[in-house]
Formats: C-alpha cells, structure tokens, sequence
C-alpha cells in the first residue's frame, strides 16, 4: 500500500503489538508521471512537516482520495495532475525525468511489446464530492502546481479549486509577483524570479481572492493567452479553506526562499495556525 502511516510500537503480557499512532493533520496527494513523487515528499517534509510541525501523510495512489480516507483530517494538499496510464507510456522520454540525448537506444531482448498508451482521468465523481464536503465541513486544501488538471476531470472538485488547465509552455523563467501585499500569505514575501513551468489556467472565481500572478518579463506569450497568468490564490469554502500556488515542477522552486515563505504562510492560514 503506497499510503504511508507511522505506527506506535507497545509490548502487553510479553506480546509486541503494533497500534496506530494518531492520525497526521493532512494527506497528501503527489506524484504522477511527469512529476516524481520523491522529490514532493522531499520537498514538502521539508517546508510543511519539519519547519512548520505539520505532519503529513503522503500517497502516490489516486484511489486512496475518498470520503473514508480524508476523514479525521484537517488539511489535504495535492500536488499532482489527472491523469493515470494504466496501460503503459508510448516512450520513456517523459517519464521519470528519463532524457535521451547522449544516453544509449533503449534496447530489449526479446523485445518488450509495445503498449496501448492511453491516458485516462482518475477522479471519480465520489472522489470530487468527497473533496468538496471534505473542505465544506471544515478541512482545509493546498492545491500546488498542476493539480489546475484535475479541474477538468470533475465539476465538484473544479468547484472547490476555481479554475481548470489550460496548458503550459516549455520550462522557462519568469517572475512571481505578489499582488496582494496586504493577504496573510504574501506576509514579508517580495516577488521572486524562478525557472519552472509557467501554468496557465481557466480562473472561475473572484480576481479579489487572487494575491499572486507569474509573469514572463520578456513577454513571451502561451497560446495567445499573453505573458502573465495567475499564480496563487485562496478563499474560504463552506466552513473550510482552500489555497493554491503555481510553482512546484522543481525541487529548486519548491525550496526558493521567497516560496517557502509562501508555502508556510499558506498551510498557517489553512490551518488557522499563529503566525
């Protein structure tokens, strides 16, 4: 099972028993085919669970996202899009941060039959009520980078995060500008240049809950979409709270100074945590 869960070790009467120790505060969702799951963990045990105390519960299979596992929970964050390949990948060159140039031809003997390589979405509808009730009853949601994909698989979960994927260009740098200085999540942190994916999507919500925006400075443009798209935004939801920041394809981004302030300050707001 790729959910990961501590466990508190007791001896009673000789025996040594295995109970569960208390449940984290959040879930979290990572990992896909483009983007590792190692180096989210890595990441996020940094910024979330070891700088702020927040423990974390991290799992890379999508069929654990349900009502039955989200409760007891106090946050959830997922990093990941969605999209699933259940029967294979039509090459390795995009998987797993596999790069071809100046690496021998993949060779197989006998030769590996070729896959069928169709993506499918993962989320179910239950999985997107699910998190709609979760944060409607009070739990908490940061949405990082790419998880703007999984807007287009489900309209509960669309609802819950406000916006949809609309793609992204090349890897490139660009900056992280701070809108909103005034926002609890943009406290002490000044706009920041990164190299990353710049993600753009379709925002559904109020342009007031945005604090945060990426803009291509060399205004180069996505898809006639232009050189600036929405970085970061938050709002309360039912009795809960949601927040989403763009960046994350890079170990590099998700530790930048300005972005871990970011981060942090986001999962204190979440969490309604002391600042």
């Amino acid at each position: 099972m790729s959910l990961t869960r501590r466990t508190a070790i007791s001896a009673l009467a000789g025996a040594t028993l295995a109970r569960p120790a208390a449940k984290a505060t959040g879930f979290a969702l990572i990992g896909d085919r483009y983007h590792n799951s190692d180096y989210i963990r890595t990441a996020l045990n940094r910024t979330i669970a070891r700088e702020l105390g927040v423990t974390l519960d991290f799992c890379d299979e999508t069929s654990n996202l349900n009502a039955e596992t989200l409760r007891g929970y106090k946050l959830l964050v997922i990093l990941r899009d969605g999209m699933i390949w259940p029967d294979g990948y039509p090459d390795e060159n995009t998987n797993a941060a596999w790069v071809a140039t100046g690496k021998p031809a993949l060779t197989f003997d006998p030769p590996t039959p070729k896959p069928s390589a169709k993506p499918a979405f993962w989320m179910k509808p239950g999985q997107g009520k699910a998190v709609r009730q979760f944060v409607e009853s009070g739990g908490s949601a940061l949405f990082l980078h790419n998880v703007t994909h999984v807007g287009l698989t489900d309209p509960d979960f669309r609802h819950v995060l406000g916006a949809a994927y609309t793609g992204h260009p090349p890897i490139r740098t660009f900056k992280v500008k701070v809108t909103n200085p005034d926002h609890p999540i943009t406290k002490g942190v000044r706009d920041f240049i990164i190299t990353d994916e710049q993600h753009y999507m379709d925002y559904d919500k109020d342009r007031k809950h945005v604090f945060l925006e990426t803009v291509n400075e060399q205004g180069l443009d996505y898809q006639k979409q232009g050189p600036t798209a929405a970085g970061g935004w938050s709002y309360e939801y039912g009795k809960g709270r949601i927040c989403y920041l763009s960046p994350g394809h890079l170990l590099t981004v998700l530790w930048n100074p300005e972005y871990i302030k970011l981060q942090q300050n986001a999962v204190r707001w979440l969490l309604k945590m002391p600042s």
